[in-house]
């Protein structure tokens, strides 16, 4: 079955490039309200014409296109989650073609959108067109999910998942977004971590003023900001917010092994980030720390004068905001309370405000036969070994279906390392683009072996 499916895809490129083409010559951004619409009707065509029963469903914001391909009865059920939105496109005149005229060169198209995320989600339902062509019974049943508004915070995925439950439900969730390993190797990614963010408020005066004349007199919000975000770490770098480690779950042996198996090194990370010495958190080291340790980062501090040459005020006003990344376990409700007691046990009268669009954390062990089944499909597909991310440091809606749906969940990006998402210039290159349809036939062929919902 594979070769057959490998077959098909080397001997129809062109007529499987078309729809990715298509779906790149229509806007969608979801930050802008651009097209979504357009580009949602034009996906759910696409789909259609794969062989896949579609429809456009509803949510508070921009729709969901959903589509069902049935397999066997009694076969496992895999959903495939993707976003047909994406980033806003400037600065335009970084681009050297226009950015939704998708321009083929150099063995790569050229487009917003080609790599995050319509050129990887449409491998999957080129997967099923495959199937199709070749006359190949589908061996699994497939769902299709894609939402519009991921890049603007997925606000509206967590009420539709919810409110979907019993239509969305399968025994695995695969992920195809980001990049590759940089060494070219392909990557699968078993969870992520969790986000909460928040902005400190420090009230000073009611008017910024004469530094001068109200210099000793006048309380400085600016450095009374100061003084509080240094009590937020402690010297070695650990978080000094009381209790904020105590839900953290440490890796497992099979975990710490694939941690110790991917390509990295210290060194080669302050030669790539030109810095003297890499952060420490407590005695974890490099990637240990971004995947199984949370974190509290100081992302940005406004306050007073900024501008060129010198300005002698006292600001009325400072803010900090701050980022946090959870590990498995945390919740973000629980470490929201931790913080704003730390705040008022330092510095009562600063304020803390949450931001909208935080989420949990999300985990899938890489040991359950679901994981080995994408593991090996991977591997077989590529002929490489997978560099295999028990977690990425980064935050994804991905808890939907861990925790809500409670489905186990894997990434399998296919875009090149340098696809430039969210960047001028984003690209996919077309190799990675059929692989990627390849690699999706072979995902289906290994799942066909796994048991149903329940028993994985």
């Amino acid at each position: 079955m594979p070769h057959r499916i490998k077959a098909y895809v080397d001997s129809h490129r062109q007529e499987l490039l078309a729809p990715l083409l298509s779906l790149l010559r229509q806007p969608s951004i979801s930050a802008q309200g651009l097209g979504i619409r357009e580009c949602a009707t034009l996906l759910g065509e696409v789909m259609a014409s794969a062989g896949i029963d579609t429809r456009v469903l509803e949510t508070a914001g921009f729709p969901v296109v959903y589509g069902e391909a049935p397999g066997p009865a009694g076969a496992p059920t895999l959903l495939v989650y993707g976003h047909y939105d994406v980033q806003p496109a400037e600065p335009l005149s970084a681009w050297i073609t226009p950015p939704f005229e998708p321009d083929l060169r150099d063995g790569r198209v050229y487009a917003r959108g080609a790599g995050d995320n319509k050129g990887q989600l449409l491998a999957h339902v080129l997967a099923v067109r495959a199937f199709r062509g070749t006359g190949t019974p589908l061996p699994v049943n497939v769902k299709f999910l894609f939402e519009g508004e991921e890049e603007s915070g997925s606000p509206n995925l967590l009420e539709f998942v919810s409110r979907h439950r019993d239509l969305l439900q399968a025994d695995l969730v695969v992920t195809s977004d980001g990049p590759k390993h940089e060494t070219g190797r392909p990557i699968l990614f078993f969870g992520l971590r969790g986000l909460l963010y928040v902005e400190l408020i420090a009230r000073g005066p009611n008017r910024d003023l004469h530094s001068g004349h109200y210099g000793g007199l006048a309380p400085n919000p600016a450095m009374a900001l100061c003084r509080l975000l240094a009590t937020l770490k402690h010297p070695d770098g650990r978080v000094a917010v009381e209790g904020f480690y105590d839900d953290v779950v440490k890796p497992t042996p099979y975990e710490r092994e694939l941690l110790a198996a991917i390509p990295f090194t210290e060194e080669e990370a302050r030669r790539d980030l030109d810095v003297a010495e890499l952060d420490r958190v407590g005695d974890l080291h490099g990637l240990e720390a971004v995947m199984f340790a949370p974190s509290l980062n100081v992302s940005g501090i406004t306050s007073g004068y900024g501008g060129a040459g010198s300005k002698t005020v006292i600001p009325s006003l400072a803010v900090a905001k701050i980022d946090m990344r959870l590990a498995e376990a945390q919740n973000p409700d629980d470490i929201y309370d931790k913080v704003c007691r730390h705040v008022r046990r330092y510095a009562p009268g600063v304020e803390v405000r949450r931001a909208p669009g935080g989420s949990p954390p999300s985990k899938t062990s890489p040991e359950l036969p679901a994981s080995q089944a994408v593991i090996r499909a991977v591997r077989a597909a590529s002929g490489a070994e997978p560099v295999l991310m028990p977690l990425l440091g980064a935050s994804m809606p991905d808890y939907i279906f861990t925790k809500v749906l409670g489905v186990p969940s894997i990434g399998v990006p296919y875009a090149n390392p340098d696809e430039h998402n969210h960047s001028p210039n984003e690209n996919l290159r077309l190799e990675d683009y059929y692989d990627g349809i390849v690699t999706s036939g072979y995902i289906l062929r290994e799942l066909a072996g796994l048991p149903a919902k329940g028993r994985t």
